[in-house]
């Protein structure tokens, strides 16, 4: 007997907020962190929290410069990070397909 695919999923990226900020990162090379907080529709310090933990995973690249006098924070997916989510797919892929239909 197999272990059910669910097993496999990736936990740091399981959370509802992590899973949104991968979706929306593995869409583009780069985005702005108000833009992401704003398409995600959370506050500051929870997009904060959570891409610390995708950081410290190695999913996310964190880049701050600055345009004009403004501070800028840029994020992106690390190579690690784009597997991984692409991976996560596959498994919630794998899942749908394997359950039976009544």
């Amino acid at each position: 007997m197999t272990a059910h695919p669910r097993h496999e999923l990736d936990e740091i990226i399981h959370a509802p907020v992590r899973l949104s900020i991968m979706a929306a990162l593995a869409a583009a090379d780069k985005a702005d962190f108000r833009f992401l907080r704003d398409t995600i529709e959370v506050s500051d310090s929870l997009l904060s929290k959570h891409i610390l933990t995708l950081e410290e995973a190695g999913y996310v690249r964190v880049d701050k410069a600055f345009v004009g006098k403004r501070a800028r924070t840029w994020l992106s997916l690390t190579d690690q990070g784009r597997a991984a989510f692409e991976t996560y797919m596959d498994v919630l892929r794998r899942i749908m397909e394997a359950t039976p239909r009544a």
